[in-house]
Formats: structure tokens, C-alpha cells, sequence
């Protein structure tokens, strides 16, 4: 597939790889568009995709048990949908449903480590660009549930 990483949705993620190593990961984005109100996936399932979002919003969610799913962020264009392809056991650790039509790259995660395997410049700033995504996930979740729940000392229960 030839993708333009420079077009819409492709600053972020992809414009802070190497530029050698963006075209070998280009070559294996599948474009895909998403209905709004997609299910993209759940909390436990297998994580073997990931996405670059082009344009739409994507809310990451939690579920919150007697509560049901709790938004803790929503992922727009340039964002990466999807870190726990990554890591082991690869299960999603939130779940993900579009909020409007929603364009992306796609990429297989299995496919996409095998590259990295060959090709350690791009493993390295992967694996970088995933660990700043998860410190900004779990600060956002962080923040989303103290939101929720209250903070010691302002009247409401943990």
C-alpha cells in the first residue's frame, strides 16, 4: 500500500519516526474506515492490530464494575490507537469505540514486530513512541478516575 504519513493524520506518531524506517512501516498500514459507534475492541481480548488514526476520534474506555464502561481519553488524528500488541500478554488493557467515522492506518502487530526484529532503528523509536503513549494513558486514567471517584478530603467515596 503506498500511504503519504505526511497527510491528514500524520503528524504525531508517525512524523517522529525516521523517515526510512516510516516508509518500511508504511508498507504494511492497511487504510480502514470505521462507522461511528465501532466497537474496536475490549478490555482481555487479544491485542494484534494496532491503529494510526487519520481522522475521527476514538474514546478509550475502562470498565468500572456496578458502573459499566468509564471514558478515560479519546485518541484523535495522529494518535496511536492500541499499545498492548506491544507487550506481553498482548490483551487489550482498556476498550476502544469510534465516536464519529473514523480513518486509519491499520497494522498487524505481528508483522509489524517481525520488522522490528530486522530492523532495531524502528524497534527502538516504537518502542519509545508506545512507552510515551502508556505514560500518557495512564496519567489520563489516572486523572479520569480521581475525576469519578473524588479525592480524599472532598467529601466523596473512593
Amino acid at each position: 500500500m503506498t500511504a503519504d504519513p505526511g497527510g491528514p493524520g500524520g503528524e504525531g506518531l508517525l512524523a517522529a519516526l525516521p523517515a526510512e524506517e516510516r516508509e518500511r512501516l508504511m508498507a504494511l498500514a492497511r487504510d480502514t474506515l470505521m462507522p461511528a459507534g465501532t466497537r474496536v475492541f475490549e478490555e482481555g481480548e487479544e491485542a494484534d492490530r494496532f491503529w494510526v488514526l487519520r481522522s475521527g476520534t476514538v474514546a478509550l474506555d475502562v470498565q468500572v464494575p456496578g458502573r459499566g464502561r468509564a471514558v478515560v481519553e479519546t485518541v484523535g488524528a495522529g494518535g496511536l490507537l492500541g499499545w498492548s500488541w506491544l507487550c506481553p500478554p498482548r490483551q487489550w488493557h482498556l476498550g476502544a469505540e469510534t465516536r464519529e467515522p473514523t480513518r486509519a492506518w491499520m497494522f498487524d502487530a505481528a508483522a509489524v514486530r517481525d520488522l522490528c526484529a530486522v530492523r532495531p532503528t524502528l524497534g527502538l523509536a516504537l518502542v519509545t513512541l508506545v512507552a510515551e503513549t502508556i505514560g500518557e494513558r495512564l496519567r489520563a486514567t489516572r486523572t479520569r478516575l480521581l475525576d469519578l471517584y473524588g479525592t480524599p478530603g472532598n467529601g466523596r467515596t473512593p
